[in-house]
């Protein structure tokens, strides 16, 4: 393969690690990868998609897993500089490549470059540079149809309108480049054969206008047509410059007020500073994915034709199929809005603001002024409750941002169409430099478009390349303060941790003397009882009646002869056959061996006891121990 279209890194030497290899995929089909994010603990239920491209030859085997804890961070290297990107050759010899081993925006998502904290940082990764660290097209923020130079200075389209931001928005103040157009203007390319020429528009947009359209598209950016010199926004074209092709130079100015300080009182306000981003690893490179600020409906309703007022709290009724990456239509009638619908948000501006475009040197006068200011608008009470409602604690999941993430802003916009190529000059030394003071050139009608810079004025406007390191000192400032309120979070959810494990065991003590008065009381119920039982009336005077008998049938239980019947003598005198049989039972009958002495005879009568004082005895004795003499004994 020819080195010019071989895969290159930009600058090996610049890296901190080796520069990650290509290999051939084989020629088996592969298994389609899972989109969803894997990490530790515990899972998101709402996953976004990779935006790894099919049939990629780099990065690894797994897709993008979520970088959750150090102990997933251990084995990698800290890199200052990301890995990326890797350079592929679109043709042979040609100077235009493809990028991998980035994310690109879009799906709603967009990728910033990661790297590996230090031990002792609480948050797993910062923000980091990549190649080249200059102002220039980000590697990330354009479309993937958008091939470029290794300088990133350089850039060549495809087919249709298609679209790049640089790396770094303006805020505040005034800021200038140029931009060489190398092939465009309705020029044809002798190659492609196309119909329709390369055609070129340049602007300045903000983070929501999309990168498959032209600038100009929407509310979100302001263009400057190559074919007509129209200027372009809402996609409505007005009257503005001279038209420009191959070979002029487009000098691209910008004048923002200073950039408003969020209240604190109001912790609504949108102009408050907070990150919203998850660190992966997608294709062996950390980085941060991003959701995307999304369009607001009242700017989208800004783009309704039919006539009705702005201020009107009904959009663009279209179905919702059909205007699926279309445009609305410009004329016919709208259904009427929806009764209940809440009314549209007042969309601020940016008072003082401007834009302005130079051809060759050549001011064409103020583009646009009082443009949309790019903080978000407010929340209402309901997005609020709905935003905090979808919430879940304890799982990190993607949330829409309502405030200043640090990439607000307006960033220089190029737009191509089929192979119009370009190169972007951010500075400090300008082909056709402009006045000291664009301002005051723009103010004064009568002073010459084309007038030199002034000797004694103080330069009033800023080259875009000193955007850049400004830009990357203030995410770095921000990756301090984020670490900061992480550590302070740590503290407290520590406290809090500690505060929960004492009420916990203050819980388990209770519970735990709570059961032992109830064993006790328990204990105490038994006892009482068995004192109960060990006082039942008649078991003293069988206790009494019969000694030892308490001990024979257990202690506290009554007797079993409480209810027993004795015998009397009455009417049983000496000789007396009546009633013979006795009702108390025998001997025999309580087991006596049949035959065996009876136990009485005549001897034993003879020497009996009076009556009375059998008859005593037979009070004194139970009468399961009393046989009454026999028949055959009484009739001896």
């Amino acid at each position: 393969m020819n080195a010019e279209c071989s895969p290159d890194v930009y600058d090996p030497s610049a890296q901190t690690t080796p520069a990650p290899t290509v290999s051939t995929p084989p020629p088996a089909p592969q298994p389609t990868q899972s989109r969803k994010r894997k990490r530790a603990a515990p899972p998101t239920t709402a996953p976004s998609p990779a935006p790894s491209d099919p049939g990629s030859n780099s990065g690894t085997a797994n897709p993008a897993e979520l970088l959750s804890s150090r102990v997933d961070l251990s084995s990698r290297p800290q890199l200052s500089i990301s890995r990326g990107p890797i350079f592929v050759g679109v043709s042979e010899g040609s100077e235009y490549y493809k990028t991998d081993l980035i994310g690109v925006n879009r799906v709603g998502f967009r990728y910033v470059p990661a790297g590996i904290n230090p031990s002792g940082y609480t948050l797993p990764c910062r923000t980091i540079e990549s190649n080249p660290t200059t102002y220039r097209v980000s590697w990330e923020d354009r479309s993937p149809f958008i091939t470029t130079t290794k300088d990133g200075l350089g850039l060549h389209g495809g087919t249709g309108f298609r679209s790049a931001r640089c790396n770094a928005p303006m805020v505040e103040g005034s800021w200038y480049l140029e931009v060489k157009i190398l092939h465009g203007g309705g020029e044809h390319h002798s190659e492609n054969g196309r119909r329709e020429g390369s055609h070129v528009r340049l602007g300045w947009a903000r983070r929501e206008a999309p990168l498959n359209g032209p600038v100009g598209l929407d509310g979100y950016s302001y263009g400057y047509r190559d074919k007509t010199g129209e200027k372009v926004a809402l996609s409505r074209m007005r009257p503005y410059g001279r038209p420009y092709g191959t070979g002029d130079v487009i000098g691209m100015y910008i004048s923002l007020p200073p950039r408003r300080v969020a209240s604190k009182r109001d912790p609504h306000d949108p102009a408050h500073v907070k990150r919203e981003r998850i660190p992966i690893d997608l294709k062996g490179q950390e980085v941060f994915e991003i959701l995307e600020y999304p369009q607001s409906k009242e700017m989208t309703s800004l783009m309704d034709y039919s006539g009705k007022s702005t201020s009107s709290a009904s959009v663009s009724s279209v179905p919702k199929k059909a205007a699926a990456g279309k445009m609305p239509e410009r004329s016919g009638p709208t259904t009427a809005s929806k009764p209940n619908a809440p009314p549209l948000r007042p969309i601020p501006v940016l008072p003082g603001s401007r834009i302005a475009f130079f051809v060759n040197g050549e001011c064409q006068g103020t583009a646009f002024q009082d443009i949309y200011d790019y903080l978000q608008l407010r929340q209402s009470e309901t997005q609020r409750k709905k935003e905090k409602k979808r919430t879940r604690e304890g799982v990190k999941e993607h949330q829409e941002n309502p405030f200043n993430d640090g990439w607000l802003g307006y960033y220089p916009f190029i737009s191509l169409f089929n192979d119009a190529c370009v190169g972007i000059n951010p500075g400090p030394d300008f082909e056709f430099p402009p006045p000291n003071d664009i301002d005051a050139l723009l103010d004064d009608t009568t002073a010459s478009s084309s007038s030199t810079p002034g000797e004694g004025t103080e330069k009033k406007w800023r080259p875009a390349c000193e955007r850049y390191p400004e830009f990357m000192a203030e995410q770095w400032a921000l990756d301090e303060v984020e670490e900061e309120e992480a550590r302070e979070e740590a503290v407290r959810a520590a406290a809090a941790e500690k505060t929960e494990a004492a009420k916990k065991a203050e819980r388990n003590k209770k519970r735990q003397q709570a059961e032992a008065r109830k064993r006790a009381k328990l204990a105490a119920q038994v006892e009482q009882q068995q004192q109960q039982l060990r006082g039942t009336p008649g078991s003293v005077d069988e206790e009494r009646s019969t000694p030892g008998l308490s001990a024979l049938v257990g202690l506290g239980q009554p007797s079993p002869l409480r209810h027993g019947t004795t015998f009397d003598f009455e009417g049983y005198g000496e000789g007396s056959v009546e009633n013979p049989y006795s009702p108390a039972p025998t001997l025999a009958s309580n087991g006596d061996v049949q035959g065996g002495p009876s136990g009485y005879n005549s001897e034993t009568e003879a020497e009996a006891v009076d009556a009375p004082a059998a008859v005593a005895f037979s009070h004194m004795v139970p009468s399961v121990f009393y046989r009454p003499p026999s028949l055959e004994d009484m009739q001896s």
